[in-house]
């Protein structure tokens, strides 16, 4: 299966594309909540998709931060210490 290993290796690679999809997932999930409850005059669905949006926004970029900046980071202090 090239698929899936070309999927794992995308996932696990160091280039940061996948980090963060989990969070633009959630908060493309409170987009979606958040529009529909616009859309109906709903009051609680629209805070409700605010909220799950902005949880979504803050997660991409905890996940960029923690799962592509710090070992890069790491990765830079190891080589400054080795000089």
């Amino acid at each position: 299966m090239p698929s899936f290993r070309a999927l794992v290796a995308t996932l696990n690679g160091e280039e940061g594309h996948a980090a963060p999809i989990p969070g633009a997932l959630v908060g493309g999930a409170g987009a979606i909540l958040l529009a529909i409850g616009a859309a109906n005059d709903t009051g609680v669905l629209t805070i409700i998709g605010g909220v799950v949006l902005a949880i979504g926004l803050v997660a991409t970029l905890l996940l960029q931060h923690v799962g592509v900046e710090y070992p890069i980071y790491r990765r830079l202090d190891d080589i400054e210490q080795a000089k």
